[in-house]
């Protein structure tokens, strides 16, 4: 007796979920755009519309096209008020840059006491810009001032550095590197931290010393990272005020007067609202037009340290051929 084999029933299976939502990524995004429009977009293009107004306080608005742009770009104050924060900006970067480094370096090859040091690195970013202000300003005080008794104690005459002109600014940098080096520090240290072993091993067994490795290993490697912080650095230090208002409120002079403080002085001293925020609009193009030419760099940068890292590589496959 035969027995038919009944015909096989194909199961179909359910795909299995691959675990992406089929949810446009634009609902997820759309809040998060809304709230920057709202808080960024929104002021900015407001700015830009009262700029091409003449508008003071409790007055009417009067249109006149691009005539507050001709006065501000024709104003020596305003000018100058940029070279003083560029200047402000070269100095304070550049001490932080290095000291940030240093210190990560010097951390690095520590095995006690990390935790302690990074707490006490970080400790001045927890402080806003006035506090640190004022307190230096007491600090550097002539008369009462800790520094000027330290110095004359030690037979060097005590200047008053916030009062006079040739130092009140590369103080002023002094303060802002004191304050944010600690952030320079931590973002460094990381880097440092994250370096492959491998190559610096090998350079080690070849004989090279700490300096070699730094110059040809370290450096090159941190190079695009450090572009990242110089460039966030740069940004932050042009919208240079709650230093320059604590400690100099822009003096001696206008020696210390970045191009907030002049902004800032046009609205609310001078009455003057729509020229202020001409100034500041032509200030966010130099550091949009600052910050597009730091991710050129940036570019420029990592792309030459992955060239250089690759470099050695092909050489040994060569040698290896």
């Amino acid at each position: 007796m035969t027995t038919l084999a009944e015909p096989a029933v194909l199961a179909t299976e359910k795909p299995r979920a691959s675990g992406r939502s089929d949810t446009p990524t634009w609902r997820f995004t759309a809040p998060l755009v809304a709230v920057l429009a709202a808080t960024t977009v929104v002021p900015i293009g407001y700015a830009v519309y009262l700029s091409f107004f003449d508008w003071n306080w409790g007055s009417r608005f009067r249109f006149v096209g691009l005539h507050n742009y001709a006065v501000t770009l024709t104003n020596a104050e305003f000018w100058g008020s940029i070279g003083r924060t560029a200047s402000f900006t070269v100095m304070a970067l550049a001490i932080e840059l290095v000291a940030g480094l240093a210190l990560a370096l010097a951390v690095d090859r520590l095995t006690r006491g990390v935790g302690w040091l990074r707490t006490l690195f970080i400790l001045p970013l927890m402080m806003s810009g006035i506090v640190v202000s004022m307190v230096w300003k007491v600090m550097l005080d002539p008369t009462l001032g800790v520094v000027p008794w330290f110095l004359r104690h030690l037979g060097l005459s005590a200047v008053n550095l916030l009062g006079n002109p040739s130092t009140a600014l590369p103080t002023l940098a002094f303060l802002d590197a004191w304050w944010q080096s600690g952030f320079v520090f931590i973002i460094l240290y990381a880097g440092v931290q994250s370096l492959p072993k491998e190559p610096f091993e090998a350079a080690e067994v070849d004989g090279a010393g700490y300096w070699s490795r730094f110059r040809y290993l370290t450096l090159p490697l941190l190079l695009p990272l450090i572009a990242v912080v110089a460039a966030v650095r740069a940004v932050d230090c042009f919208k240079l005020f709650d230093l320059v208002f604590g400690a100099t409120n822009g003096g001696p002079g206008t020696a210390t007067q970045s191009l907030q403080m002049l902004a800032y002085r046009t609205a609310f001293k001078g009455h003057q609202m729509s020229a202020s925020m001409t100034m500041l609009v032509v200030y966010t193009l130099f550091v949009m037009i600052a910050v597009i030419v730091a991710l050129g760099l940036r570019r420029v940068v990592g792309r030459r340290a992955g060239a250089g890292g690759a470099g050695p590589q092909s050489g040994e496959s060569a040698e290896e051929a």
